[in-house]
C-alpha cells in the first residue's frame, strides 16, 4: 500500500505540475488572445480611419473631376463660338470675293465695248489708245488686286482647314 501511496502522491504530483503547466499555458493564451484583440481594435480603428479618409479623396477626386469636366465644357463653347465666328467671316470673304469677281467682269465687258468703239471712232483713236492704256491700268491693278485678295482667301481657306483639324483633334 505505501507503493501505491508513492505512486498515487508521484502521480498527484504530476498531475500538480502538469496543471500548473496547463495553468502557466492558457495564462500566456489568454495573454495573447488580449493582445491579439488589442490588435484587432487598433487595426479596425485603423481601417475606418483610412475608410474615412478613402471617401474624402473619392469626394475631392469626383469634385476636381466635375470641375475640370465644366471648364472643358466651357472651352468648347468658346472654340464653338470663335469656329461660327471664323466661318461668318469666311462667308463674307467669299461674298467679297465674287464682288471683286463680278467687277473684274464687268471691266472686261466694258474693255471689250471700247474696243468696239475703237473700231468705229477711228478718227478719236488717240483719245481713246490713252483711255485704253488707263483701263489697262485699272484692270492690272484690279487683277493684282483680285489676285492679293484670292491669295489672301486662300491662305484664309487654308488656315480655317487647319483650325478645323485642329479643333476636331482637340475635341476627340
Amino acid at each position: 500500500m505505501l507503493s501505491e501511496a508513492k505512486n498515487s502522491e508521484e502521480k498527484a504530483k504530476k498531475a500538480m505540475l502538469d496543471a500548473a503547466r496547463l495553468a502557466d499555458e492558457l495564462r500566456c493564451e489568454q495573454e495573447h488572445a488580449q493582445t491579439q484583440e488589442k490588435m484587432r481594435k487598433g487595426l479596425e480603428v485603423t481601417v475606418k480611419d483610412l475608410q474615412t479618409r478613402l471617401e474624402e479623396s473619392e469626394a475631392a477626386a469626383m469634385k476636381t473631376g466635375k470641375k475640370a469636366v465644366s471648364e472643358l465644357e466651357a472651352r468648347i463653347r468658346d472654340l464653338e463660338t470663335s469656329l461660327d465666328d471664323e466661318t461668318r467671316r469666311h462667308a463674307d470673304s467669299q461674298k467679297n470675293l465674287r464682288k471683286c469677281e463680278r467687277r473684274i467682269k464687268e471691266l472686261a465687258f466694258q474693255s471689250d465695248e471700247d474696243k468696239k468703239n475703237h473700231d468705229r471712232m477711228q478718227d478719236l483713236v488717240d483719245k481713246l489708245q490713252q483711255k485704253i492704256k488707263t483701263y489697262k491700268r485699272q484692270i492690272e491693278e484690279a487683277e493684282e488686286i483680285a489676285a492679293l485678295n484670292l491669295a489672301k482667301f486662300r491662305k484664309a481657306q487654308q488656315e480655317l482647314e487647319e483650325a478645323e483639324v485642329t479643333v476636331t483633334v482637340s475635341l476627340m
